[in-house]
């Protein structure tokens, strides 16, 4: 604050008239430290926000989603080039079916005459055992070349178009799950104390002509502080059914509001 020197003279003139106006000052920034502290500000994130890729490399072979694609959890995103390992799994299968035939017709005879030996029996159900599983295998590696969503959302992201190829692992799709989202606060350990798990708060979240108000619980308070900041993570979860918030955008924690 400026002040005239005539005023400062005034204020300052006698010791009582000095001690008063430190008095003042520190409680005027007494005053500015709790404003601040009247709300935590913060980031927020999808409920759920996850990169999918195929596990084998290969070609695209169809595409079968488009970006802003609401899908279910299981849902196809992706097939890769796949001509190869339905042949493999067809032929798997005919030798499953032919070495339960043959074990099923030894069991009959073992059972019924005698006129096999144990062991000869024992032969016939290891090798249907061995083709069951060797047909197994040729079913998962078939299942490799579809990625598909684990979850529910909303497809935001879609890296790669038929034809072209792909590696081990090489991100192809991003999906989120926005009818949730979290506000993501780094805090110091004084506003940290002052929310509890499970808590309710409201929060305040920017975007459009005016910020978002919408309620929220605690859902997680760090144990440990980041040792190089010292700096405390909460995270705060709210309802998002109707999209009205844009995860992505800046909000707060409005303490004076939480209860």
């Amino acid at each position: 604050m400026n002040l005239s020197p005539a005023l400062r003279s005034s204020l300052l003139g006698g010791n009582a008239s000095g001690l008063f106006i430190q008095a003042l000052g520190i409680a005027l920034l007494a005053l500015s430290a709790a404003a601040q502290q009247s709300s935590l500000s913060g980031v927020t994130e999808p409920f759920v926000d996850v990169t999918l890729s195929a596990p084998v490399p290969g070609i695209i072979g169809a595409r079968k989603v488009k970006e802003g694609d609401f899908v279910q959890p299981g849902a196809v995103l992706f097939e890769l080039d796949q001509r190869y390992e339905e042949l493999e799994a067809a032929r798997r299968k005919l030798v499953v079916d032919e070495r339960q035939r043959d074990f099923q017709g030894t069991e009959t005879l073992f059972k019924s005459t005698k006129s096999v030996s144990k062991d000869d029996r024992d032969k016939k159900e290891a090798e249907y055992k061995i083709a069951f599983t060797e047909h197994e295998m040729a079913l998962e590696q078939l299942r490799k070349r579809r990625v598909t969503s684990p979850v529910a959302g909303t497809i935001v992201e879609l890296h790669l178009h038929e034809g072209e190829a792909c590696q081990s692992y090489q991100p192809l799709a991003r999906l989120v799950d926005t009818r949730q989202a979290y506000l993501i606060c780094n805090v110091e350990s004084g506003a940290a104390n002052r929310l509890k798990q499970d808590q309710t708060v409201e929060l305040e979240i920017d975007g459009g002509e005016a910020p978002v108000r919408v309620k929220g619980k605690i859902h997680f308070i760090s144990p440990v502080a980041d040792p190089a900041s010292g700096l405390i993570k909460i995270k705060a979860l709210f309802e998002n059914p109707e999209g009205r918030v844009k995860p992505g955008l800046a909000g707060r924690i409005l303490l004076n509001a939480a209860r």
